[in-house]
């Protein structure tokens, strides 16, 4: 239940009393400090302890559920609160039905399913949130939450993917590395001990593995350390706004992951222009909203001015045409869209046609990656196992070399 922050004086005493007080409504809580004898000075809504989501977000498989299930309920016919209220008992996610009972105690108060959900910024975007007021206004509410759930679908699926595709190399990378240190730090110094005893130069690939193992032996915490802080410091560098600025400048011109890294924002440019489109969304409003949710700070800015040159007039093709980071193809899909008046149908292809493309390449990529990767570990592991046996293999030239 919603809670209320007041101040207040005792109509016996004239007391000033500052607290808090839990009620449906601020009316209703108004009416209940009265019954108490209290005359009320100021009362504003406690937001914090509204919706539980200060502890942290909802997953977006969650809110994929979520936008499905409401957009079903309402197209049955069932009531606003009644949908949520049935909704907020099926979830298991607390912080999800805590947000989804908080929206509904906002309903059930007289607030709009769109102003309810603005309550809760870190569920809802801005995209979801402008997307249901466009349905509200325009008595489609059904319908847009059904786009919603399609467009956060796609979204998820797509992740999906994207982390699919990822996840085989970085694991074996990451098996590669600890082998590696491994090696280095337990076997090689074994060898090293019996070789050392020979007394006798060892053959160079041997010398240099003895050299490396016992500098990372001897420095393996600090090496450990230096990677992490490295990680660390990157991570950080990329989230302050010139490290963001310098990566995502930079990440889409890589060979192959830039290429997926720009089609993906691409993908998500499209798909969210489309469908706040066709909403009804005013286009600058629209621009504004889309800007926020590209990811991408270079395609961000290049969105911002062209939404200053649509205000003064131009369209939409040649307003994104003067940036490079849209691709001609786009722009000369989105024209065609102009000229037939169907603007959102060709950006949903569009969106298609890259989601297509995106598969395709990961695909590509996730079957080139497996041979490269155990190419590199042969020459990793191979390699040292080489170096080692490789005094074994000329033992009479030490041997000889020793007398």
């Amino acid at each position: 239940m919603p809670s209320f922050l007041f101040v207040a004086r005792e109509t016996g005493s004239g007391r000033e009393i500052r607290s808090s007080v839990e009620a449906a409504t601020e009316q209703a809580a108004i009416s209940l400090l009265l019954n108490r004898n209290l005359l009320v000075v100021s009362i504003q809504e406690k937001i914090g302890k509204r919706g539980s989501t200060g502890g942290g977000k909802v997953g977006l498989a969650d809110l994929v559920v979520f936008t499905r299930q409401l957009a079903t309920m309402i197209d049955a016919g069932l009531a606003m609160v009644q949908s949520l209220q049935s909704l907020a008992d099926q979830t298991t996610n607390k912080v999800m039905r805590d947000v989804i009972r908080d929206i509904c105690t906002r309903v059930e108060s007289g607030d709009s399913f769109s102003e309810a959900l603005q309550k809760h910024p870190k569920v809802f975007s801005r995209l979801y949130t402008c997307m249901v007021a466009a349905g509200e206004k325009g008595g489609l509410l059904a319908e847009i939450m059904g786009r919603l759930a399609l467009y956060l679908e796609n979204s998820a699926r797509l992740r999906k993917k994207v982390k699919s595709a990822m996840m085989y190399p970085t694991v074996v990378t990451v098996v590669a590395i600890l082998i590696t240190i491994f090696l280095l730090v337990k076997v090689v110094p074994v060898f090293g001990e019996i070789f050392q005893s020979f007394n006798a130069k060892l053959p160079a690939p041997t010398q240099f593995l003895i050299d490396l193992s016992n500098i990372v032996k001897r420095y393996v915490l600090l090496l450990v350390l230096s990677m992490v802080g490295a990680v660390y410091g990157w991570l950080y560098f990329i989230k302050t706004p010139m490290g963001r600025h310098f990566w995502d400048a930079n990440r889409i011109r890589l060979p192959v992951f830039g290429q997926i890294a720009h089609k993906i924002c691409l993908a998500r440019f499209t798909r969210t222009l489309a469908s706040l489109v066709r909403s009804g969304v005013p286009i600058l409003e629209v621009l504004q909203i889309v800007s926020q949710t590209v990811g991408n700070v270079v395609m961000e800015k290049a969105i911002k001015v062209a939404a200053g040159d649509i205000e003064r007039g131009e369209s939409i093709s040649v307003a994104l045409g003067k940036h490079p980071v849209f691709p001609t193809m786009i722009i000369r899909m989105i024209t065609a869209g102009e000229q037939t008046g169907k603007i959102d149908n060709m950006l949903e292809r569009i969106s298609d046609f890259l989601d297509e493309e995106i598969e395709t390449v990961l695909s590509g990529l996730t079957a080139l990656i497996e041979p490269i990767l155990i190419v590199f570990l042969g020459v990793v592991v191979g390699g040292m196992v080489i170096c080692m046996f490789l005094p074994i293999f000329k033992m009479p030239e030490i041997v000889s070399g020793k007398r």
